[in-house]
């Protein structure tokens, strides 16, 4: 299949451009906070099931569901507003250990044992931390500046 040759003076560069940011930063802002309270909502909600094993609904197992959910988003955001301003191995580092905490708080409340408990969570934060430093490792220069 034939294919149409350049004109002469044509730039014929194959660098990728962003995409146009078409959204304000009140929009981000707002985006960016209902992210947070909705995935302390499921958060909570999730910890708030696994406590109950099933069982009725309790009081204190509405409180335990909205405490988690507000820790969790609170967490969220503040290692969302840290992780992006540090290097790329405590950038992964501390979203590994924010997973796993995570994870192992929601595993706790299952009535597993302890070192059981423990020992998942640190699975999960390995995972997470070799994932994102892949990730964070291949999208750097060699200075540390991130490619956008």
């Amino acid at each position: 299949m034939a294919h149409a040759a350049p004109k002469p003076g044509m730039r014929t560069t194959t660098a990728r451009t962003r995409t146009p940011d078409v959204f304000s930063e009140r929009t981000h802002q707002a985006a960016q906070w209902t992210t947070a309270v909705g995935l302390g909502l499921v958060y909570g909600y999730w910890a708030a099931a696994n406590n109950r094993s099933g069982g009725p609904i309790t009081g204190w197992n509405l409180l335990l569901g909205f405490a988690s959910a507000f820790v969790f988003a609170a967490l969220y955001m503040g290692v969302r507003a840290l992780a992006s301003r540090v290097r790329r191995e405590l950038h992964a580092l501390l979203w590994a250990a924010f997973a796993g905490c995570a994870f192992g708080f929601l595993y706790s409340q299952t009535d597993a044992a302890v070192l059981r408990s423990a020992g998942m969570s640190l699975a999960i934060a390995a995972a997470v931390f070799a994932t994102l430093f892949f990730r964070y490792y291949t999208h750097e220069d060699a200075a540390g500046h991130r490619i956008r």
